[in-house]
């Protein structure tokens, strides 16, 4: 898969997070992975797949922390104002933007504006964008 399919597949995984326990979340990923005719509509790979439970479970157990460096930059909005779509996003792309050297800062922001984009409202790209600004060094 390519890296932005993958990082797809864990924005449609991650999703599932706010309706699930952290400790039903790899029953979750099992099942986004088994389903027949998933989201994703490609073909994924054992290693598409390990890689992207990996990536998540991180994710997930680092839920706490993100949510923290989100809220700290977002004056005058918590993140229970955020849709759960825009909040699965930006969680996605804080996470790779503090934890994930190997994406560049404007890759991350663009992908998770691509994101809002196919999955959330017309504003949801450009208020994603004003968001992932401020973490820009």
């Amino acid at each position: 898969m390519k890296r932005s399919e993958l990082r797809e597949a864990e924005f449609l995984v991650l999703f599932r997070a706010l309706f699930s326990d952290s400790d039903e979340m790899k029953a979750q990923t099992d099942m986004f992975f088994d389903v027949e005719g998933d989201d994703l509509k490609v073909k994924v790979s054992d290693k598409d797949r390990e890689y992207v439970k990996t990536r998540v479970n991180d994710i997930v157990d680092k839920i706490a922390t993100i949510d923290e460096l989100i809220s700290e930059k977002t004056t005058g909005w918590t993140i229970d104002r955020f849709g759960k779509v825009e909040l699965t996003i930006a969680r996605l792309a804080v996470y790779e933007i503090a934890y994930d050297e190997t994406i560049p800062f404007g890759v991350a922001v663009n992908e998770a504006i691509e994101l809002a984009k196919k999955y959330a409202g017309d504003e949801s790209g450009a208020f994603i964008n004003g968001v992932l600004a401020k973490f820009a060094k």
